[in-house]
């Protein structure tokens, strides 16, 4: 018999002051059986980086043409694809062709570097697309603060995020590899 997904509460209050977005939402997230807490966080963290109030999580791992996130405007059209991890160059090519704007979150000290050495030209030539880096110290903090039912608090200001619960902070600040021309 197939493992079945974990099901996470997130209560998520976000204060960005960089875009003047300030929000309340309720999330559940499915951790899929193959997915690990660090990486549930980080979509959640992805989540509150550019959260909208047409910003998705989609099938993710159970899905091959789906990103971790999306945002999707009024007539379906694809503005924004979130990554979590290294994809490779042909699925980062499709998801420029799709959206308006992609962006990947890669974390991992050992294997995220040399997937970056490896695809930086490759990339380079993608105008929407934006790579971003999070560190073994973020991402590890972030699996601390998961629980099945959260109550988390993202403060962001000059491209630094704090993501907060009752007893503990974390200091986010993504080290961009790639950013759109």
């Amino acid at each position: 018999m197939a493992m079945k997904a974990t099901i996470y509460k997130a209560s998520l209050q976000i204060a960005d002051m960089d875009r003047h977005y300030y929000a309340q939402h309720n999330l559940t997230l499915a951790c899929h059986p193959s997915e690990t807490e660090e990486r549930l966080m980080l979509r959640l963290l992805a989540f509150a980086l550019h959260a909208s109030d047409s910003l998705q999580f989609t099938r993710g791992l159970s899905s091959e043409n789906e990103p971790d996130l999306w945002d999707k405007d009024s007539t379906g059209t694809i503005t924004h694809w979130i990554e979590i991890g290294m994809p490779d160059e042909s699925r980062i090519r499709k998801a420029c062709g799709r959206a308006r704007r992609v962006s990947i979150y890669c974390y991992g000290a050992r294997t995220a570097q040399p997937w970056w050495e490896k695809n930086r030209q490759k990339l380079a030539r993608f105008e929407n697309l934006s790579v971003f880096f999070l560190s073994k110290e973020v991402t590890d903090a972030m699996a601390l603060l998961a629980t099945r039912n959260m109550d988390l608090h993202l403060f962001m200001q000059d491209g630094q995020a704090t993501v907060s619960n009752n007893t503990s902070s974390i200091t986010v600040l993504p080290e961009t590899w790639q950013s759109p021309s």
